[in-house]
């Protein structure tokens, strides 16, 4: 695991099941994609990307998307 990666899932909004974000670009520059959506799938989360972020929801609830 990278370093760059447990700082991001070392937010405090992870700990109480919020959401953590990262540019894309940031994501790509440190190779960390792959790595996100597996820690994410491992805790049953959810990775989006939008507007040119990444965006995990800390959370294993249903996802609804209304528009």
């Amino acid at each position: 695991m990278s370093a760059w990666v447990d700082q991001m899932f070392a937010a405090g909004q992870v700990a109480v099941g919020g959401v953590v974000r990262r540019s894309v670009n940031d994501v790509i520059d440190q190779g960390a994609f792959d790595e996100i959506v597996q820690r994410a799938k491992d805790n049953g989360w959810h990775v989006i990307e939008t507007g040119g972020q990444i965006v995990v929801l800390c959370h294993a609830g249903a996802l609804v998307i209304h528009a």
